[in-house]
């Protein structure tokens, strides 16, 4: 039990004095990149899902 206290007081220790936490407006401008990003991403899945689909059709209602 006394390793487990010692951990949680390291860990507090480290967040408060050692990490460097982004102000907002890094904050906002790394988010809006994510979403940016994410859209881009989605767009490029959606693309290549239709283009599958439609070859997948082409091919299924060829009559050979």
């Amino acid at each position: 039990m006394n390793n487990v206290v010692l951990y949680l007081k390291g860990s507090y220790n480290e967040l408060i004095h050692k990490v460097s936490w982004p102000k907002f407006p890094e904050l906002l401008g790394a988010t809006r990149i994510v979403v940016v990003a994410s859209i881009i991403f989605a767009l490029l899945v959606l693309v290549i899902d239709l283009f599958s689909k439609t070859i997948t059709n082409f091919f299924y209602h060829l009559n050979l």
